[in-house]
């Protein structure tokens, strides 16, 4: 009796793919090859893709409030901490290619005050701006840089995190000479 290929005496078993997946990818022509612009064609998927950000903002939005009430209402812990941070750092990350380019600013100075600030002494009232900020802009679609509002919202919830980091901060170590 032959052993089975898929089983080692090490501990371990070998699980073989129920389909082989090359089959399902059609492989170009030379010509179509040469004509292709990988740039061009992930462009057009992003267009198509386009109608759902309003939602998919909408929805990290919404995350991040959620993971804001979270600690309201059962406090600050180094876990809901981290959901939090998750949250801002997600939305920072997409904000951009969703077309929100201010909200991952706002978001991005949420992420830099959690980065910085021990999670016991974030100012609750600071946090819960730059979460009402990210809410409020995606509510009102706001995606251009230019919006005067949203703008002066960035700028000023920047100003206010980079001081009070700043206040806060430890001290910096001397340089070895």
């Amino acid at each position: 009796m032959a052993s089975d290929p898929t089983k080692s005496n090490d501990g371990y078993e070998v699980v073989k793919p129920p389909r082989d997946l090359r089959s399902k990818v059609r492989m170009m022509s030379e010509r179509e090859a040469a004509r292709f612009d990988p740039v061009k064609s992930a462009e057009a998927a992003l267009d198509r893709l386009s109608g759902d950000f309003d939602n998919w903002m909408a929805n990290e939005a919404a995350t991040l409030a959620a993971a804001w009430s979270d600690i309201q209402q059962k406090g600050m812990s180094e876990d809901r901490c981290a959901t939090l941070f998750r949250a801002a750092h997600d939305i920072k990350g997409q904000a951009s290619t969703l077309g929100y380019p201010l909200v991952g600013a706002v978001a991005g100075s949420l992420c830099h005050l959690i980065e910085h600030v021990p999670a016991d002494a974030l100012p609750a009232k600071l946090v819960a701006q730059h979460v009402d900020a990210v809410r409020a802009m995606v509510a009102e679609t706001a995606q251009k840089e230019e919006n005067p509002t949203a703008r002066a919202l960035v700028d000023r919830l920047a100003e206010v995190t980079e001081d009070f980091v700043a206040r806060t901060a430890p001290p910096a170590e001397p340089e070895a000479n």
